[in-house]
């Protein structure tokens, strides 16, 4: 009984190592600390002691220049100054994962900010990791009801699926993913609110998620003043949780909010260790750093994560830089328009602007004609609007236009959902069967 005791600390023993490299500040420019050693290598954390003898402030090693080391910190850089310890821990940044994570909110760098106490998990995932090998992906055969009528009948996400959300600001993004998370079918939600204002992050537990959500899902919050390379970690680390809830065989949602501000604080960091600025002042580490990240979502060979990113465009702008390349990446796109939002119409979806590569592998043959009889309907009708509303348009000169005037509110009804409403993706189906054979 000794001997199996004692051989249990002996391999504790052989895994440690006692060599500890350390290293010292020789200056700090900005948000990034150069020091001279310690030997280390791109990603590996270091533990920063500062000159007050304060906590010990931990930081990442984004690059090198000339014999200098340069690093971020993962926190507040108060109290250090030339001379400080750096020590190189030999480890990259991990995130706790396991069952407890379930109704709990989390930092951008794992750390449970919700009071419940510390997180009773010793299995731990690496924020940075690779993408499933492709050949080795599921394909996307299910329908996922995301419990959204709008997007259920006419937008159909696959299970494994990856959709961006773009909008501009105030548009409803965070409602529209409160509804999702509340009513969709999938096993578990991890929901990234990236660069957020502190405010919000409450009233989006309260009001958007709710009790009946949070129960089911993983929070993780890096609010806009946290420093750039934390709300970077942040959605990484996200991604992570997700990818151990997928390794267990569970459907997942991953909802990120926002993609854009994920960018930015890229961009920071960028820029921070001497980046150019090549397109509206994103570095190219920005561009690289974008599909590293979607592509870890998806399906797998064990389960599956559908990706939700939000991707906030400047002035309603969907051709600026990120929103660009976003939409290469994924595969489709639910546009939320300002137009239909200050016509009291919620979700504000803008259907004819918006479309899911995966829809007619998923669903039936008759499902995807009623889908596209609706929006060819509504297609027709915004294209002659102007017409109609000045009484210009008389009726009987042209059949379609007239159809899609007797059904416009039909249709209208059809997509505009309340907040707490939910429905089922059979429903969906009878709502639309009615609304296409109904006499025009």
């Amino acid at each position: 009984m000794n001997t199996i005791s004692l051989e249990k600390y002996r391999t504790e023993l052989e895994k440690l190592d006692l060599i500890k490299y350390t290293g010292y500040v020789s200056q700090v420019i900005g948000l990034t600390i150069e020091s001279v050693g310690p030997a280390v290598k791109i990603g590996e954390i270091c533990r920063i002691y500062t000159l007050k003898g304060q906590t010990p402030i931990l930081a990442e090693v984004v690059g090198f220049k000339e014999k200098k080391v340069l690093l971020m910190p993962l926190g507040e850089m108060e109290g250090i100054g030339p001379g400080s310890k750096v020590e190189a821990l030999g480890s990259t940044l991990e995130v706790k994962v396991g069952e407890q994570l379930l109704g709990r909110v989390l930092d951008g760098l794992g750390n449970p900010i919700d009071g419940k106490g510390p997180l009773d998990t010793n299995k731990a995932y690496p924020v940075v990791a690779s993408p499933p090998n492709p050949l080795l992906r599921a394909k996307i055969e299910e329908p996922l009801s995301l419990g959204v009528k709008a997007i259920d009948g006419l937008l159909t996400c696959g299970n494994g699926q990856r959709i961006g959300i773009f909008a501009g600001s105030g548009v409803g993004k965070s409602t529209l993913l409160g509804m999702i998370a509340r009513n969709t079918q999938a096993d578990i939600n991890v929901i990234a609110l990236i660069g957020e204002r502190g405010r919000e992050v409450r009233e989006f537990i309260e009001n958007d998620l709710q009790e009946d959500g949070l129960k089911r899902s993983v929070l993780i919050v890096a609010t806009s003043d946290q420093p750039a390379l934390i709300r970077n970690k942040g959605a990484l680390l996200a991604t992570s949780i997700a990818e151990y809830f997928r390794d267990q065989g569970k459907n997942v949602i991953l909802m990120m909010d926002s993609l854009t501000r994920f960018s930015m604080a890229q961009r920071e960091v960028g820029l921070a260790i001497g980046e150019p600025p090549v397109t509206r002042g994103y570095t190219p580490s920005v561009f690289a750093s974008l599909p590293k990240l979607l592509e870890r979502s998806g399906t797998s060979d064990k389960g599956s994560i559908t990706g939700l990113y939000t991707v906030l465009v400047d002035g309603d702008d969907m051709n600026e830089p990120i929103a660009d390349t976003v939409r290469g990446i994924l595969d489709g796109h639910i546009v939320l328009s300002r137009k239909i939002a200050n016509k009291n119409h919620y979700p504000a979806i803008d259907v004819s602007a918006s479309v899911s590569r995966v829809m007619p592998n998923i669903v039936s043959k008759e499902h995807v004609e009623k889908s596209n009889t609706i929006k060819e309907l509504l297609s027709t009708y915004n294209s002659s609007e102007d017409l109609i509303n000045i009484g210009a348009y008389v009726k009987g000169t042209n059949k379609k236009i007239d159809e899609a005037i007797n059904k416009i509110d039909d249709i209208n009804e059809f997509l505009k959902q309340d907040q707490q409403e939910k429905t089922e993706f059979s429903d969906v189906f009878d709502a639309m069967e009615q609304i296409v054979f109904q006499e025009g």
